[in-house]
């Protein structure tokens, strides 16, 4: 999954530092009580946050490179053992909020609920970075019952997701010809895909794991209860880079010519076709600043 989520370009890239977005560390005041002198803390990150941390920037090595199997092993190891809340990190204190934790809680939203904007379709997807940087970014997502984030894909990117919450379904492909995206052809061409999952997941499960070419690089994500999703990303996306992210919509085997395809009737279950369309509406999301306590990167 990737959760890969993932999906708009960050509006603010700050390379090999911290994201410190309405954030201030407080000072330390004395205040006394009694006897007692009381001091306002700086909050402390999350013990599994900064392992995660720690992992990725030994791991990730910028553009153009994939993590070693046991590189792999490490962080879905680490992975593992984030669970929601992080480190009882609650909502608010990624700056959730209450508008959102109102949505998140009607678990019972019917699919074409007339949203608070006016505007009737999907729930609306938010998501907050927690650290970005050249080599890697970690993101979480939130998504209330019936969200969708569409068909997308991830390229150049090698992309670990983690449901924290809730159940997903989850819809993935494989590019049967992968190509690199210089050489990428014409986005009306259909582009025949392996599809690798289809299939609802609740957490707490495993951590899923996307390359450049194989391991379900284009998915999908539709959220049955409300869900949160841990997303880490290496590279990140990024347009200058040629890293951007493109949408498509599925057709059956069917639907198309097999011309010289080595792929039989009896295989086209398993098969679609993918064709790279314009930004969806659905796949529309509100980035929050993310106000929880900062990964040290010193």
């Amino acid at each position: 999954m990737t959760m890969e989520g993932g999906v708009v370009e960050q509006r603010r890239e700050r390379v090999e530092h911290v994201k410190k977005v309405g954030y201030a560390p407080k000072a330390i005041k004395k205040k006394r009580r009694g006897n007692k002198i009381q001091r306002c803390v700086k909050p402390k990150v999350p013990r599994a946050l900064q392992e995660l941390f720690v992992a990725c920037r030994d791991v990730f090595k910028g553009p153009g490179s994939v993590p070693a199997p046991c590189d792999v092993n490490k962080l879905c190891k680490i992975i593992a053992d984030i669970y929601y809340p992080v480190d009882d990190m609650k909502p608010e204190d990624v700056g959730l909020s209450n508008r959102l934790q109102k949505i998140f809680s009607a678990q019972d939203a019917a699919k074409g609920h007339l949203m608070e904007d006016g505007v009737k379709g999907s729930p609306i997807v938010t998501y907050t970075t927690i650290y970005k940087c050249s080599k890697f970014s970690l993101c979480l997502f939130f998504l209330p019952a019936t969200a969708v984030i569409p068909l997308h894909n991830h390229p150049e990117m090698t992309v670990f997701s983690k449901l924290l919450l809730g159940t997903m379904h989850i819809k993935s492909y494989d590019l049967v010809d992968p190509v690199s995206s210089h050489d990428s052809p014409p986005h009306s061409q259909a582009r025949l895909a392996r599809l690798v999952a289809d299939n609802d997941f609740t957490a707490p499960c495993d951590t899923s794991v996307l390359y450049p070419t194989t391991g379900g690089n284009i998915h999908e994500f539709t959220a049955i209860t409300t869900c949160a999703v841990l997303d880490v990303l290496g590279p990140p996306y990024s347009k200058a880079d040629g890293r951007d992210c493109s949408h498509y919509k599925e057709f059956p085997f069917s639907a198309f010519s097999n011309g010289e395809n080595s792929v039989n009737e009896e295989e086209g279950d398993c098969y679609r076709w993918l064709k790279e369309i314009e930004v969806p509406e659905n796949s529309q999301m509100d980035e929050i600043e993310y106000l929880g306590p900062q990964i040290d990167d010193k």
